[in-house]
């Protein structure tokens, strides 16, 4: 999406939330991919600066307050968000830019395939921290259409493992390590 899009995107949802939240928001940001590492190709990630005073415990306060005053509003507002902008993943509550102040994170993205869902039943939460190249071959995939998102495209890449050969050797492996623990 291009810098004026962008622009005419932030200034709607900017008008939006100054109307839910008179007086509590300084600024709106509309980010994309590449600009946070968090942002998945074709997602965006709104982020809402809120008004608060210096040091991290009166913006902790802020946050703290901002989330009791307006508790179902800003459900509301995500779940509206989420109808109108299905690209908009996520939604940042900030009392800063800096990015060890503190935050409140809505959404996320949560398309879970269905072969995926299928085939394993339940799905498992699991977090891991990438580096960037690891977060670039995930983002290749979701480019390349192969999955929807990142956990989409680990479940792919897991799934290419199992069906080689050595998989099966290593677990076999594994199964009789296992085994011999027990005799001990």
């Amino acid at each position: 999406m291009g810098q004026a899009a962008i622009g005419q995107l932030e200034q709607q949802i900017d008008d939006e939330v100054n109307k839910r939240f008179p007086g509590a928001v300084q600024r709106v940001a509309v980010l994309q991919y590449g600009d946070d590492p968090v942002i998945e190709p074709g997602e965006l990630l709104v982020r809402v600066i809120l008004q608060a005073g210096e040091g991290h415990e009166a913006q902790q306060q802020a946050l703290h307050e901002f989330e009791n005053a307006h508790g179902p509003a800003i459900k509301k507002f995500r779940r509206d968000l989420s109808d109108q902008l299905p690209e908009a993943g996520r939604v940042e509550f900030r009392t800063s830019d800096d990015t060890d102040g503190p935050r409140m994170v809505l959404g996320g993205r949560t398309r879970d395939s269905l072969e995926a869902r299928a085939e394993g039943g339940e799905l498992t939460p699991v977090m891991a921290r990438l580096g960037p190249v690891d977060l670039e071959t995930l983002d290749a995939l979701i480019t390349a259409g192969i999955a929807a998102s990142r956990a989409e495209a680990v479940r792919w890449a897991l799934a290419r493992i199992r069906e080689r050969p050595a998989y099966a050797q290593l677990r076999e492996r594994a199964r009789e390590i296992e085994r011999l623990k027990t005799e001990f």
